[in-house]
C-alpha cells in the first residue's frame, strides 16, 4: 500500500509522522514508519486512547472531535494528503491557510496550492524540498 511505503520512506530519513491516529490510511502510514523504527504521533478526536491504531507511538487525546484536524494540520511542517474524505479536506485547508506546503497522492488535485504527486517517492521529494529535511530548523 502506498501509505505504508510513504511512512517507511519518511521514517527512514528521520521524519516523525503526525496524523489523526486512527485506522485506514493513518494506520498504514504509521505501520510503515514504526516498522522502520520511526516515531508516530496520533492526535485523536476523542478521549479514549484505545481508539489509536496500534502503530501510534505517542497518543494525544483532544476530546475535540473533528476540530482536532486543525491541530493535526499545524503540527507538521508539510502535509501529504493520501486519499481521504472531508476530514482530510479540512486538514488541507488549514495547512494551506497557515502557509504549510501540501501535496496530494490520490485526490484533491483541483485545489489551488495542492501539488499532485503520483508515488510515495515523489511525496518524499516534495517534503524534503519544502522542509529542508527532517532536521532543518524552522
Amino acid at each position: 500500500m502506498a501509505a505504508e511505503e510513504l511512512g517507511t520512506l519518511l521514517a527512514g530519513l528521520g521524519y516523525t509522522i503526525v496524523c489523526g491516529g486512527k485506522g485506514g490510511i493513518m494506520e498504514a502510514v504509521c505501520r510503515g514508519a514504526r516498522k522502520k523504527g520511526g516515531e508516530t504521533i496520533g492526535i485523536l478526536p476523542g478521549i479514549d486512547p484505545g481508539e489509536a491504531n496500534p502503530w501510534v507511538s505517542t497518543v494525544i487525546l483532544t476530546g475535540m472531535g473533528s476540530a482536532r484536524n486543525r491541530i493535526v494540520a499545524l503540527t507538521g511542517r508539510a502535509v501529504v494528503a493520501v486519499g481521504g474524505r472531508y476530514g482530510t479536506l479540512s486538514e488541507i485547508a488549514f495547512a494551506l491557510d497557515a502557509g504549510r506546503p501540501v501535496c496530494s497522492m490520490g485526490g484533491w488535485t483541483g485545489i489551488e496550492g495542492v501539488v499532485p504527486v503520483a508515488t510515495p517517492s515523489q511525496a518524499l521529494e516534495f517534503v524534503i524540498e519544502r522542509t529542508g529535511g527532517p532536521n532543518a530548523q524552522h
